[in-house]
C-alpha cells in the first residue's frame, strides 16, 4: 500500500521548523476516547495530545539503544531493613558521575520514598538502577528514562 508524503506547511508562530500534516483513520470510539483524553490532561487540541504521544513513544524507542540517557529511579523501602539504608547510599556514592540530585521523603514510619535523578551512559545507569531497585528490602523500584533533550524537536504550537 502506497502512501502519500507527510506535507509540510509553515508554522504559525516564531518556529522556522513547520508542521507535517497527515491524516489518520481511527474507529470513532477511539477518536472519541483520544479527545475525551485531550480535554482531561487540557490539551488545546487532537493534534497537541497525539503529538506527546508519539514524542513519548520515540524517547521509549531511541532509550534503548541511545549511549546517554537521563531519567529518574523511584525507590520505595522500608528504612527500618537491616543495612539497606547504608547500601543504598553506598551504591549512590559510587556513581556519583551518574546522580544529578536525590530527594528522600518520609511517607511514614517505616516507609521512605527515593527519587534519583540521573544522567550518563545507559548501560552505567540502567546498572545502577537494576541494583538500587533489586536491593533486599526496597519494594518497589523502577527506572524511567527520558532523552537528554539534544536529538527531540520541541513542542509544536500547530492547531488543526
Amino acid at each position: 500500500m502506497a502512501t502519500k508524503p507527510a506535507e509540510t506547511a509553515p508554522e504559525n508562530g516564531p518556529s522556522s521548523e513547520g508542521v507535517a500534516r497527515f491524516s489518520v483513520s481511527l474507529p470513532t470510539e477511539l477518536a472519541r476516547e483520544l479527545d475525551a483524553m485531550a480535554l482531561e490532561k487540557g490539551y488545546s487540541n487532537r493534534s497537541l495530545a497525539v503529538a506527546d504521544m508519539v514524542r513519548a513513544a520515540l524517547v521509549e524507542h531511541r532509550s534503548e539503544w541511545a549511549e546517554e540517557i537521563a531519567g529518574t529511579i523511584t525507590l520505595l523501602f522500608d528504612h527500618h531493613k537491616p543495612r539497606l539504608s547504608g547500601l543504598l547510599t553506598e551504591l549512590q556514592h559510587d556513581h556519583t558521575d551518574l546522580i544529578i540530585s536525590t530527594l528522600h521523603v518520609h511517607l511514614d514510619h517505616d516507609n521512605c520514598l527515593e527519587v534519583i535523578a540521573v544522567r550518563g551512559d545507559a548501560v552505567q545507569v540502567r546498572a545502577l538502577a537494576n541494583g538500587l531497585i533489586a536491593a533486599k528490602g526496597v519494594k518497589h523500584g523502577r527506572l524511567i528514562v527520558t532523552a537528554t533533550g539534544q536529538d527531540l524537536p520541541s513542542h509544536s504550537h500547530s492547531h488543526e
